[in-house]
């Protein structure tokens, strides 16, 4: 591994993998292997999975979480943050931008339609993203049943709570039944508790807050803030209970509004997470400019801030923690249960998104392009777009 690296020469790379990245999390861990492991020997390919492997237990954007843990090593904490800065920064400045999409319409006389294919086109995303994450999770009986039990739990039970509780459900069936003995061990950790201190701090003062100030911005950062600490797995992952709550209970935007939202952040490098963002500045109700920007950041800072927070916390310790087996057997029933949601997800939205022929045409048009590879995913989006004008 390399050693006494110009921060510069660092944030520099940071960007180019930030640019880069595109598919979501799986996509990410590729260019991070090729940028920093191959091309910079900034750390070996073990570390890099040890890494992975880590954030994927961890709530919060897997992807962005191990880039900061990569930031960390190489220069600490105040690396880490300028990091984090450099790759989630450009996401979110053009998905705040994409939140006025529909004012540029109206503004223009052009008809919202023109965007109709954009979410057809992002059931295939999801689609796609459940095939791959169920092969991964899915290789005996008790993840399939997990598996199972995560899809038709959150089908039939759409409600916020859902989410954590099949999770916690998940991992403790797994640690319950396995046969894997000393799963615990006694190791000497010495946590930076100012962290989970912080963390704790915004967890609690959000909820406090959003209760006590009837304010749309506070009761904003409340959620997506929850949505950071109550998702494993990254963006695919956060999809479903971003719909339920924002579309299905509360109405903020339309399914169509969602929809789009999540079609275009696939065609943007960096964090999938940076869809929150648009999600936030779409969510204000009655907005000015300058609110629907606050409700951007709102979204962007809480759901980024959990993740970020919780990798400050644990990454100091990974070194011990990683001896710990319950940890790793417990994630595989929270994996199984995470990769349900996501196949229920493409369900539901396909369902909301209305089966037309047309519709089915382009979502089976997107699967067959991102699986064959063949495309690159800006060209995908910008086809349907264009599509979407054409026939509008």
């Amino acid at each position: 591994m390399k050693k006494n690296v110009p921060w510069s020469t660092f944030l520099k790379d940071v960007l180019v993998c930030s640019l880069g990245a595109f598919g979501g999390p799986e996509a990410h861990y590729g260019v991070f292997t090729d940028q920093m492991v191959l091309k910079k020997e900034y750390l070996t390919e073990e570390d890099i999975v040890e890494l992975m492997a880590l954030c994927a237990f961890l709530p919060g954007p897997s992807s962005t979480q191990t880039i900061i843990a990569i930031g960390y090593k190489m220069g600490g904490p105040l690396l880490a943050l300028l990091t984090m800065l450099v790759w989630a920064l450009p996401a979110l400045a053009i998905m705040t931008t994409l939140s006025f999409l529909y004012q540029f319409l109206d503004v223009w006389n052009i008809s919202p339609d023109v965007l109709r294919y954009v979410g057809p086109m992002a059931v295939g995303f999801i689609i796609l993203a459940a095939y791959k994450i169920g092969k991964k999770v899915v290789y005996d009986k008790l993840t399939l049943l997990l598996f199972l039990f995560g899809a038709i739990t959150t089908y039939f039970i759409r409600s916020a709570w859902i989410f954590p509780l099949v999770f916690l459900i998940g991992g403790l069936l797994t640690l319950s039944i396995t046969r894997e003995e000393n799963l615990w061990y006694k190791v000497k950790l010495n946590p930076p508790y100012k962290y989970m201190a912080l963390f704790i701090f915004f967890t609690l003062g959000s909820m406090l807050a959003a209760f006590l100030f009837e304010n749309q911005l506070v009761s904003l950062f409340e959620r997506f803030y929850r949505y950071g600490y109550l998702v494993v797995g990254g963006g695919q992952v956060v999809v479903p209970l971003m719909y339920t709550e924002l579309v299905d209970v509360n109405a903020f935007m339309s399914s169509d509004q969602f929809l789009t939202g999540y079609g275009l952040v696939q065609g943007m490098p960096g964090p999938m997470f940076s869809f929150s963002a648009y999600a936030g500045g779409m969510a204000v109700q009655n907005p000015t400019v300058l609110t629907q920007i606050l409700g951007a950041l709102a979204g962007g800072i809480g759901i980024f801030l959990p993740g970020v927070l919780l990798i400050y916390f644990v990454y100091p310790m990974w070194e011990r923690l990683k001896l710990v087996k319950g940890f790793r057997v417990a994630l595989k029933g929270v994996t199984a249960v995470a990769g349900g949601l996501v196949t229920v997800a493409a369900v539901i939205i396909t369902q909301q998104s209305g089966p037309t022929w047309d519709n089915l045409l382009v979502t089976l048009f997107t699967l067959v392009l991102l699986y064959t590879k063949k495309v690159p995913v800006p060209v995908i989006v910008g086809t349907v777009i264009l599509l979407g004008f054409i026939t509008s």
